[in-house]
């Protein structure tokens, strides 16, 4: 049976710090990652300026059943497809990423631990606080080299959809975490700590 671990916080919190420790104690080859971004519906439905002005930070702009279907044919064994989203054009590609059943899974974004269907599968829940100015630097450093954005319209954003969205649904979730990360996933203490409880639940299985 594999361990499923969440990892939450706000955009630009340290989730993917977490989330490459992780990576480093257990090795790439017993981690399944299944990410929450690549479940945003698609949006080719609409014109390209709707899709810039799209609610991305609400719990509906993601296919979440879909995930929970993927976590739990892992579970199961099996083998699954997660799609592949891209943010520049706000459409889900034709190519799928194999996503092979690992003994730890990895279900990380911001709002996985608002979603109750996810949270019930979780054996560890994570959440990664940092302070909001921090989180809106790292959000306009990653967008404009990742995903081609401008500093304005990532502003723009922030104002209309990411900080009303983060104080409605993500700063809530933090309530159901079993382990609250401070300082932007950059706590030594908390994530040894966090290291060590999912190992003693993989050894449980052997």
């Amino acid at each position: 049976m594999s361990v499923v671990i969440g990892i939450a916080g706000g955009s630009g919190s340290g989730k993917t710090t977490v989330q490459r420790r992780v990576m480093e104690r257990f090795g790439p080859r017993r981690i399944a990652l299944l990410d929450h971004d690549a479940y945003y519906h698609d949006l080719a439905h609409l014109e390209p300026d709707q899709r810039a002005r799209f609610n991305f930070d609400h719990p509906d702009a993601l296919e979440s059943d879909l995930l929970v279907d993927h976590l739990d044919r892992l579970l199961a064994g099996e083998p699954v497809q997660k799609p592949t989203y891209s943010f520049e054009t706000h459409r889900r590609l034709e190519e799928t990423e194999t996503v092979e059943p690992r003994p730890v899974i990895l279900v990380d974004g911001i709002l996985v631990l608002a979603e109750p269907a996810l949270r019930v599968r979780m054996d560890v829940k994570l959440y990664v606080d940092a302070a909001p100015d921090v989180r809106l630097m790292r959000r306009i450093e990653r967008d404009l080299h990742e995903r081609g954005r401008s500093v304005e319209s990532v502003l723009d954003q922030y104002r209309r959809t990411v900080r009303p969205m983060h104080l409605e649904f993500v700063e809530p979730s933090k309530r159901h975490a079993d382990v609250i990360i401070p300082r932007g996933g950059r706590n030594e203490v908390a994530i040894d700590m966090v290291l060590a409880r999912v190992q003693s639940l993989l050894d449980l299985d052997h």
